[in-house]
């Protein structure tokens, strides 16, 4: 049987959406694997995610006809929407600075069949991680940084991405701060990590305040990068607990290994498009 296929979609909340939806697979033989709603009430929109294959002889026979097949429901409610396959592996570049603990994980997770998308290039502003992407198969970019060349280093991500056809960055502790520019053009497309439980502790050296301060737990951020600093929509977060006794030293040691599992499955339910864009905030289909 054809699929499986995923639909995501968000839309001015209305009646008979669901049934729309649903309506449509019965009439096609669809079968529903998996099926998640939200209705965000404060804002009026509607959000959903559906799994679906075929079960029948009326069963669209391949992508661009289900896509042709759900445009009237689409059209209908003005959905803003997205069908795929649900065996396609998005393509991505990761960009790293020295930090080799997000990098070494999303690598491993890839390369032992746990993390399912492509990832086809590595970039990065120093050469600290060469070896690593090497060791992995996975093409490695230096680009060096400085204020004065950034919007050359910048369309040259861009180019890498290009080349490779990837949809999506994610930031595994590259520590630079992208242009307005940039943000702009990978909106909803550009994952980072912070090192700290945002939105406390914005910006540089979050573990050095957050020692300061005496804090009894720290944690870790991904989110959509946006042209605010650290203030993009927040995909996942995870915290431990410290005491007194832990130093600087203690704190960022946890904070690495949160920082590597907050940021897999934030890349994960991107890849499977399980994260869907809410304003400032994200819908998050576990």
């Amino acid at each position: 049987m054809s699929g499986p296929y995923i639909l995501t979609f968000s839309c001015a909340d209305a009646v008979g959406i669901v049934a729309a939806v649903t309506g449509l697979l019965a009439e096609r033989d669809g079968f529903i694997l998996d099926s998640q709603q939200y209705a965000n009430l404060d804002s009026g929109r509607f959000f959903m995610r559906v799994e679906f294959r075929g079960a029948g002889p009326r069963f669209p026979a391949g992508l661009a006809e289900v896509r042709q097949a759900f445009a009237p429901v689409v059209a209908r409610f003005g959905m803003d929407a997205q069908i795929r396959a649900s065996a396609a592996r998005p393509r991505f570049v990761i960009a790293v600075s020295q930090g080799s603990h997000c990098l070494n994980d999303l690598l491993h997770r890839w390369s032992t069949g746990n993390l399912a998308i492509d990832i086809i290039g590595v970039v990065s502003n120093h050469e600290h991680q060469r070896r690593l992407s090497e060791w992995h198969g996975v093409p490695f970019h230096h680009l060096p940084v400085s204020d004065a060349n950034r919007a050359e280093q910048e369309a040259a991500i861009l180019d890498v991405m290009a080349r490779g056809g990837a949809e999506y960055l994610v930031l595994a502790r590259y520590m630079q701060v992208l242009s307005g520019d940039l943000t702009a053009r990978l909106a909803g497309r550009c994952i980072n990590i912070h090192h700290s439980f945002l939105p406390g502790f914005k910006g540089a050296k979050p573990y050095h305040r957050a020692h300061e301060r005496g804090v009894k737990l720290i944690g870790a951020t991904a989110h959509f990068v946006t042209g605010d600093l650290d203030e993009g929509p927040i995909i996942e977060q995870a915290v431990d607990r410290v005491d007194h006794r832990a130093s600087v030293e203690d704190l960022i040691r946890t904070g690495r290994d949160i920082e590597a599992q907050v940021l897999a499955r934030a890349v994960r339910w991107v890849a499977e498009q399980r994260v869907l864009i809410d304003g400032r905030k994200t819908v998050v289909f576990r």
